[in-house]
């Protein structure tokens, strides 16, 4: 299907979930670091409106914004399916993935970037948000059923990152008594195989999530 690269960086969730998406599959690709405080003219040329990661390119053929990769890889390679096949179940798929990242993702990083007044409110809304997402993994193994899905690979960041963010920030969101099902489900969702051999770190994102919001905060 064409050559397969991947414009990654150091600690981001956001790439790591198009990795775990493309090593379910079995697709061969080439991950490329990139440093965030220096851009290489490669990043900038294949996504010059956002100059973000994650990029994947295939072929040559840039695509961006790490949701629409993952429905990218979805239609391209159809082994291994991330989306069920009954179009309720895709439909109720997609609803999750996108709450996971307007509700879910956007308050708990708002909280890690903020303090005081506004960080209270944006943990409330993170709390609102994790329970919302154990209530529909509870009695499941998986989002996505009896397998891995689409809502596993997009909301695999959080049994492993938001530990970390919560000891940086001092705010505990991811209590196992309140999330039981939540908990049950990172624990698994962490111990497949590729899973466990490409999460960052924990000493290393502890480092830098540090660094990350002293410098926020000072700005």
């Amino acid at each position: 299907m064409g050559e397969v690269q991947l414009f990654g960086a150091f600690p981001s969730p956001f790439s790591s979930r198009v990795e775990w998406a493309l090593m379910h599959k079995w697709i061969a690709y080439e991950y490329i670091e990139e440093d965030l405080q220096n851009k290489s003219p490669l990043l900038l040329q294949h996504n010059p409106v956002y100059k973000k990661i994650p990029v994947l390119l295939h072929g040559g053929k840039p695509i961006i914004e790490s949701l629409v990769i993952l429905e990218y890889i979805e239609e391209t390679w159809k082994e291994n399916p991330l989306l069920p096949q009954d179009p309720f179940e895709r439909a109720k798929a997609r609803f999750w993935a996108k709450f996971a990242d307007e509700k879910c993702a956007f308050s708990i990083w708002t909280a890690f970037r903020t303090e005081a007044k506004e960080q209270e409110k944006a943990g409330e809304a993170s709390l609102e948000a994790l329970k919302a997402l154990d209530e529909e993994v509870k009695g499941k193994e998986f989002f996505g059923g009896e397998r891995t899905g689409l809502v596993d690979i997009v909301l695999g960041w959080i049994p492993h990152w938001l530990p970390v963010l919560d000891e940086v920030t001092g705010l505990k969101l991811l209590d196992a008594d309140a999330f039981p099902s939540l908990q049950t489900w990172g624990h698994r969702f962490l111990n497949i195989q590729f899973i466990k051999e490409t999460s960052p770190p924990l000493d290393r994102m502890v480092t830098h999530f540090t660094t990350a919001r002293k410098g926020i905060l000072k700005k």
